[in-house]
């Protein structure tokens, strides 16, 4: 087991040269006039990174684990690796398609930070997909008590006639023998439900599942985004979806991607992720250059919209993921933007927008958030640069920032955002962070799970505080 104490502010002597790892991910312009697929790392430029900076809370944050991923499938190979989750005590990675995909999603016991244990692999059933994205809640309904994870399944290839997509569910009450529940299936057309969110209404469990182009494919039979009711997970039931054409700012000819935007632009429109409050009452989906739409989803079969961000007119849009803070008063929107340099818009890679949403119908942009990254677009081909995925805890924001590793910034003040501590491995590509009690877990596309402690302290046991 590699461990290492980061705890320092040093700079590496020397640079880091980033190797290309050549995954075949889900490009999200794939419709669009640049086809750049996640994981083709081009053009890497030679940075001088630092392993661990920080300061204020982030002081004592160092690295716990960064363990050896062992391969697990029967063939030997090893798969990439997706988005992260923590739940009473366990860590779920999700998989992306290296070596054709099919690498489930891998659980790790934490009880010891410095030495995590796999426990666990599920989600590898169905040929011919990749599993990136798993959420897991505790969940009472009057068909399943316990914990349920949902994962998402995409397709490879629509061409393959044994894979379908959508998301898989599962009982990992018991994290070590995690059982099979159900399956949602979506349209063949689409590759399947790519992000996707779990959340409790009393005892109503609902899945907003994010499915992009399915719009577009299907030629409007189904939609991006789909409300599920799972509170049997044996027979999840879509209760609603969502058609962009009834907004009043979109066309009626409005054809499921191709967006006619009133900056006479033309705008790519999909569901790329969703996200739901603490309450479950408003959800936040984010639907690339239309921006972050916001709902009340009180009654999730009849939603109502409430507002929307939007965009300058010299800015892609491209609203990729949202996270909460000040008790839902507050909305981060990251923006995956991979080709810096288009005709019309600002040269610029993806960053971070903050905005105050106490009024839901009217968001109020406070700040926008730029590291040291997304400047530099010298090469123009990597999309390395750009910021991912946000999580928030108390007021520090953390951000998967791939080449750039994550970033954490103070949001005490939202219309002044500051970094304050960043991690950076080795050949540093990482796609997922989150949070939990004292740990911060990212998961990197090429080495797996990262183990990150916000103190010296003792690990809480699983159920306490």
């Amino acid at each position: 087991m590699k461990k290492r104490n980061l705890l320092t502010s040093t700079i590496l002597a020397g640079s880091l040269a980033f190797a290309a790892i050549p995954f075949n991910v889900l490009a999200h312009d794939e419709l669009g006039d640049v086809n750049i697929e996640k994981g083709e790392r081009q053009g890497y430029s030679e940075l001088a990174v630092p392993v661990l900076e920080g300061s204020k809370n982030l002081q004592f944050l160092h690295e716990a684990a960064a363990p050896e991923m062992k391969v697990v499938r029967p063939d030997g190979k090893q798969n990439s690796f997706g988005d992260v989750f923590a739940h009473k005590g366990y860590a779920y990675i999700g998989t992306h398609t290296q070596n054709g995909g099919n690498g489930g999603v891998r659980v790790f016991d934490l009880k010891d930070p410095s030495n995590p244990k796999e426990v666990a692999v599920f989600g590898n059933d169905i040929p011919g997909t990749w599993q990136e994205k798993v959420i897991v809640k505790s969940v009472n309904t009057p068909d399943f008590k316990g914990d349920l994870a949902v994962v998402s399944v995409q397709q490879i290839s629509r061409t393959n006639p044994a894979s379908k997509g959508g998301f898989l569910l599962y009982d990992v009450t018991n994290p070590a023998s995690p059982k099979k529940l159900g399956f949602y299936e979506v349209t063949k057309k689409t590759n399947g439900t790519h992000e996707l969110y779990l959340t409790m209404q009393g005892n109503r469990a609902i899945v907003l599942a994010a499915n992009p182009y399915a719009d577009y494919y299907s030629h409007g039979e189904e939609k991006d985004f789909q409300i599920v009711d799972v509170s049997n997970p044996a027979k999840p039931e879509k209760v609603w979806e969502f058609d962009p054409r009834t907004l009043p700012e979109i066309p009626e000819d409005f054809n499921g991607y191709h967006w006619n935007a009133p900056d006479g632009k033309t705008r790519p429109v999909f569901n790329h992720s969703t996200m739901v409050d603490e309450t479950g009452k408003f959800a936040y989906i984010s639907m690339w250059d239309l921006g972050t739409i916001i709902f009340d989803i009180s009654n999730p079969q009849d939603p109502k919209f409430l507002g929307r961000t939007d965009f300058a007119s010299n800015q892609q849009g491209s609203a990729h993921s949202a996270a909460l803070a000040k008790g839902g008063n507050v909305l981060i929107e990251t923006r995956e933007v991979y080709v810096p340099v288009r005709p019309g818009y600002e040269s610029s890679y993806g960053y971070t927008r903050i905005f105050d949403i106490k009024d839901k119908t009217n968001p109020k942009l406070l700040s926008e958030f730029k590291t040291d990254l997304v400047d530099n677009i010298e090469n123009g081909t990597t999309f390395a640069n750009t910021v991912h995925d946000p999580k928030v805890h108390g007021n520090t924001l953390y951000l998967s920032h791939y080449a750039g590793g994550v970033r954490a910034v103070d949001i005490s003040d939202p219309a002044n955002p500051v970094e304050i501590g960043k991690y950076v491995p080795e050949k540093s590509d990482i796609w997922g962070v989150y949070v939990d009690r004292n740990f911060v877990l990212a998961s990197d596309i090429g080495t797996g799970l990262k183990v990150l402690l916000k103190n010296n302290g003792s690990t809480p046991q699983p159920g306490t505080k």
